[in-house]
């Protein structure tokens, strides 16, 4: 009797699967608990990556470092910052980072507050943690070099309402098991003030204790409130497993298998924990995180030695924010990608694409925006429906990302942007701001008379201000805007159409002696002069194909038709205004651990650019 072919052909299939790895496993499970299968991954040779933006993201400057001149930067002048943490608490943020002379791991070390009522305007720094002041007689071990701070974690609002920061001491160069000396803890009280400095943990590899470190033990606390605070995070095994990079837990304070570093996690609608570390090792928890399963490396996440940042966001939906690159010095763009159950991700946008030229040499000083974080959960929900991060550029200055949600890259309808409804220095709906300290982008009333308008400043010597606002992807489509400005000889206005990977179809140019100015292709066409405190008003209508062209109107003046575009492109979505030129370095070959000078003049601002941009409308 011949043998049932379909049977014959189940068998065979059933024979081949049962040999396969568990690895084939469902996406979801412990072999692989999330999987991003947006497809697109970034361009390494621009900032942006080449990606669409998640649209209205804010990104303003908090720190700008000074070395020659530490009154403009709150009197330090320390150069390298990094490891930022954020909270909000009781109507107010607070942005922790570590700052060192000038290389990352060489001692000494301080960690330093800054806050801010609405994420826009920041306080200058405040010393939380000093160098280590080790206690007379102590010595340095055999080793190391000196004293040192370290962080994965810096804030925890606890159950009775106090607010926690820490951050670990440990010895120069490496801070990490035998070489680390303890976590610290005070309170930050509601008038501002800081309570003492206490040792809440000390490192189970060494034998330091209360009685030869530099402050007591949090259990000497007078305050049964603080104390009880203190219990409340040794015994909060989400957040403590932040500290595992600086200690394993010999005494048993971790159990089972811990991932690796740089812990962020969310919590699944199905009620399991997903803990993330740095490199793409992700692993699942099904009791609160007390034990996990084996992390395994999620094959479609690409990072290095980056951060990663994993949240629930306000829409109930899930986000991941890293670098997506495979290489440690080079940590550009910072992307998020998103999900609607915390397993599958989609839709790789950009967050921060910028690369300002990094003004002091450190070592390990990676290029881009690094080690970002958000709002651990539970350490506050500012208002509105918006992610926040924050991170250091270049490790050397401090930013934050507001990022709406729900997270998007696209936008429909027509644009007609006034401003008259914004309130002056608060959010820019839409709009996409990219704005340092010394080049910030706000809505202010007019000087002309009423109304309001968008105002692009610049006085630094090495950035500059940004403000892009997304439109619905097309191939005609009609832009006007107006745009004045108060500078009588210094700063740039460039006016960009870009399509949705960046690339510049056309380009206008206010150069810094107000000669208004297109590019034809190839060619620069000058317009003529522009006088300060006049309004200019531009008219296009593109059409945006492989061999596009455009029209182009000045005050209502016809200035050509079929103007060739600089670069072929199937359509467009973005208008980018920017007060300096188009850049693309640092890149990939920009050398990162050769020592070089400081940038001349990084510390001294410029004269003064100025430009205003009212009464934007795009229609197809």
């Amino acid at each position: 009797m011949k043998p049932c072919l379909p049977l014959l052909c189940l068998l065979v299939f059933i024979g081949y699967f049962s040999h396969l790895p568990l690895s084939m496993a469902q996406t979801g499970s412990i072999h692989e608990p999330v999987r991003y299968i947006g497809g697109n991954s970034i361009d390494p040779d621009v900032h942006e990556g080449r990606l669409r933006y998640a649209v209205g993201v804010e990104s303003r400057q908090t720190l700008r470092v000074n070395r020659t001149q530490p009154g403009l930067a709150g009197g330090f002048d320390w150069t390298y910052s990094h490891a930022s943490n954020l909270a909000y608490w009781k109507g107010s943020f607070y942005q922790q980072y570590l700052s060192n002379p000038v290389d990352e791991h060489i001692a000494p070390g301080q960690t330093l507050l800054i806050r801010s009522k609405d994420g826009r305007a920041w306080t200058d720094p405040e010393v939380l943690f000093p160098p280590y002041p080790a206690p007379e007689g102590v010595r340095i071990p055999e080793g190391y070099d000196g004293y040192m701070m370290h962080q994965r974690m810096g804030f925890f609002v606890s159950s009775n309402g106090k607010l926690l920061t820490l951050a670990f001491y440990g010895h120069s160069e490496n801070p990490f098991e035998a070489g680390g000396i303890g976590r610290v803890v005070r309170e930050i009280n509601e008038d501002g003030s800081f309570g003492p400095i206490y040792f809440i943990r000390y490192s189970s590899h060494t034998e330091w204790n209360e009685h030869n470190t530099g402050f007591p033990f949090y259990q000497k606390s007078t305050d049964p409130a603080f104390v009880a605070a203190c219990e409340e995070l040794l015994n909060h095994t989400l957040v403590s497993l932040q500290w595992r990079d600086e200690d394993n837990g010999l005494d048993g304070f971790y159990t089972g298998d811990r991932g690796g570093s740089a812990f962020s996690y969310y919590n699944r609608k199905d009620g399991k924990t997903i803990g993330f570390w740095k490199r793409s090792m992700t692993a699942i928890s099904s009791d609160g995180g007390e034990t996990f399963s084996p992390s395994v490396k999620a094959p479609s996440l690409t990072m290095a030695g980056g951060k990663v940042w994993a949240q629930q966001t306000s829409d109930e939906r899930y986000a991941l924010v890293y670098n997506p690159i495979d290489i440690d010095e080079y940590r550009y763009p910072l992307i998020t990608i998103h999900s609607d159950d915390g397993i599958i991700f989609d839709d790789m946008v950009l967050v921060q694409g910028e690369v300002p030229p990094r003004r002091f040499y450190g070592r390990w000083k990676d290029f881009g925006p690094c080690y970002v974080r958000g709002i651990v959960e539970g350490n506050g929900n500012p208002p509105g429906e918006d992610m926040w991060l924050t991170y250091s550029m270049n490790k050397e200055d401090m930013w934050v990302s507001r990022v709406p949600t729900p997270i998007r890259h696209a936008v429909t309808g027509p644009v007609s942007d006034d401003f008259d409804g914004l309130t002056p220095y608060g959010a820019i709906p839409d709009w996409n701001i990219y704005a340092p300290l010394w080049a910030p982008v706000n809505v202010i009333p007019s000087p002309f008379g009423e109304g309001r308008v968008l105002e692009l400043k610049d006085e630094d010597p090495y950035d500059y201000a940004r403000a892009i606002r997304v439109f619905e992807e097309g191939q005609e489509v009609r832009l006007e805007w107006e745009f004045t400005t108060a500078s009588t000889g210094n700063g740039q206005l460039e006016m960009d159409v870009t399509d949705r990977y960046g690339n510049r179809p056309i380009r206008i140019l206010l150069d810094e002696e107000r000669n208004l100015s297109y590019w034809a292709g190839h060619e620069k066409v000058s317009l003529g002069k522009v006088e300060p405190g006049e309004w200019q008003k531009l008219s296009l209508q593109v059409m945006a194909t492989p061999y596009g062209y455009y029209s182009l109107s000045w005050n209502g003046k016809k200035i050509a038709d079929h103007i060739p575009l600089t670069v072929a492109v199937k359509s467009i979505e973005r208008l980018s205004f920017r007060t300096g030129p188009y850049r693309d370095l640092p890149g990939r070959k920009t050398p990162n651990e050769d020592p070089v000078p400081p940038l001349p003049g990084a510390d001294e601002k410029v004269p003064l650019a100025r430009f205003l941009i009212d009464n934007v409308t795009i229609t197809d």
